[in-house]
């Protein structure tokens, strides 16, 4: 291996042997020009929920007093009666009418195990961000969304998502996030294909996605 790597080195240290060794600097600027967002970054709420729909993800826009009874019905759609919640999650929205529903809540002074995951039926989180143009859902790490595990155990996941943190592309969806924290990228239920192309579910996360937007003129 050391004589592969030596072998690999050597042959870019001839390819760079005419070029200046101001461009081969460690300080040698890059270009950072490019455009970061579009014109209008704080995104379109319409498009962003058509495009999680594309996903065959379920996606519905309430009110903020409408939250909680959103939240339910689509617990209830999926027979879920024991949910995971992250320490976090705004009281309103976890005031289920379904008395039936236990919530359990994952904290940082007791997390719940591996077996506890898995014996829920599905975990509410809220997000961090949307993203108009690609339909996806950033987490964040943290007291709103919950740790990684929380939201790639269970079987379903209702996330909501406030209108007023979709943006319109990537870049703008970067300059709202922590670098310091883990994040969780979705687009749609987990999915992946193997080589006949035929679709399987749930293999990396959640099959089953409810996405629930709040605001945004919705009445």
């Amino acid at each position: 291996m050391t004589g592969a790597r030596d072998e690999v080195l050597g042959r870019i240290r001839t390819a760079l042997g005419d070029v200046p060794p101001e461009e081969t600097s460690e300080d040698f600027a890059v270009p950072r020009d490019y455009r970061r967002h579009r014109e209008h970054p704080e995104g379109d709420v319409e498009r962003f929920s058509e495009r999680v729909a594309d996903y065959k993800a379920t996606v519905e826009r309430v009110r903020s007093d409408g939250v909680a009874t959103a939240v339910t019905a689509a617990l209830s759609r999926v027979g879920a009666t024991r949910v995971g919640v992250p320490a976090g999650l705004p009281e309103e929205w976890a005031a289920l009418t379904d008395g039936g529903v236990a919530l359990v809540r994952d904290t940082v002074e007791e997390p719940l195990s591996v077996a506890d995951l898995d014996a829920l039926d599905a975990v509410v989180t809220g997000s961090t961000v949307g993203i108009a143009e690609t339909g996806t859902i950033v987490l964040e790490s943290g007291v709103l969304c919950g740790r990684r595990a929380l939201t790639l155990v269970p079987d379903v996941h209702v996330c909501i998502v406030r209108a007023e943190d979709v943006v319109d592309d990537v870049p703008a969806a970067v300059t709202r996030l922590r670098t310091d924290r883990p994040l969780t990228w979705i687009s749609g239920p987990s999915a992946t294909s193997d080589i006949e192309l035929d679709r399987v579910e749930g293999v990396h996360g959640p099959r089953t996605l409810h996405v629930i937007v709040v605001g945004g003129d919705r009445s």
